[in-house]
C-alpha cells in the first residue's frame, strides 16, 4: 500500500515538472515571438514605398539628425531661387516671393519690403527685366545650433538690350521649425544679410 502511495507520489512530481517546463516553454517562446514581431514592425515603419511613373520605389527613413546638412542647404537653396528668380510680371513675382518668406523670418521680409519701397520690383516689371540664379555651392556649419551658413551664387539680369552678372554672397542662420507644406524641410532662415553683390560682366544681347 505505502509502495503505491510513493510510486503516485513520485509520478505527480514528475507530471508536475513536466508540465511547469512546458509551461516556461510556453511563455519564453511567447515572450521572443513578440519580441520579434514588435522589431519586425518598427523595421517596417522606417520603409516607405514612393510611387514614380507606375513604379513602386521602396525608401528607408532614417534619423533627422544624417540629413540635417543636405536638407539644410536644401532649403538654402530653394530659398534663394524663389527670392531671386523674377519674371516681368507682378503675379509671378508675388508667388515666388511669397512662398520664399515663408522660409525665412522678418529679416528676409524687410529686405523684399525695402526693395519693393525703393520700386525695385516696378523697375523689374516696366523694364521687361528677367532675373535668374545660379547656386555655386552651400557651406553649413553644424557644429553649433542654430546652424551657419553661406550661400555663394552668380545672378543674371537679362534686360532687353544686355545681360548683366553679378556676383552673389549670402549668410545667416538656420533654426527648426514644424514641418508644413509651405516649408517641408522644418528649417526657419535667420538674420538673412547680403555680404556681396557686385557686378561680374556685361554682354550685349544678339
Amino acid at each position: 500500500m505505502f509502495t503505491r502511495m510513493k510510486n503516485i507520489d513520485t509520478a505527480f512530481r514528475y507530471v508536475r515538472g513536466f508540465t511547469m517546463l512546458v509551461i516556461a516553454g510556453c511563455v519564453i517562446i511567447c515572450c521572443y515571438t513578440l519580441y520579434r514581431s514588435f522589431g519586425s514592425v518598427a523595421q517596417m515603419q522606417d520603409r516607405v514605398y514612393i510611387l514614380a511613373n507606375g513604379k513602386a520605389l521602396e525608401a528607408y527613413a532614417s534619423e533627422r539628425k544624417d540629413n540635417v546638412p543636405v536638407e539644410a542647404r536644401d532649403h538654402v537653396k530653394s530659398f534663394h531661387k524663389l527670392f531671386f528668380t523674377l519674371d516681368p510680371d507682378d503675379k509671378v513675382i508675388k508667388t515666388n516671393i511669397t512662398k520664399a518668406l515663408y522660409l525665412a523670418d522678418d529679416s528676409a521680409k524687410r529686405i523684399y519690403d525695402d526693395l519693393k519701397e525703393n520700386n525695385f520690383y516696378s523697375g523689374i516689371i516696366s523694364g521687361n527685366i528677367s532675373q535668374t540664379i545660379q547656386i555655386d555651392s552651400v557651406s553649413i556649419d553644424v557644429r553649433e545650433y542654430p546652424y551657419r551658413f553661406k550661400c555663394y551664387a552668380r545672378q543674371n539680369i537679362i534686360r532687353t538690350t544686355s545681360i548683366l552678372k553679378r556676383s552673389l554672397l549670402t549668410e545667416g542662420a538656420l533654426r527648426n521649425v514644424s514641418r508644413s507644406d509651405n516649408n517641408p524641410h522644418g528649417f526657419l532662415i535667420e538674420r538673412f544679410n547680403t555680404v556681396e553683390n557686385k557686378d561680374l560682366s556685361a554682354e550685349a544681347r544678339k
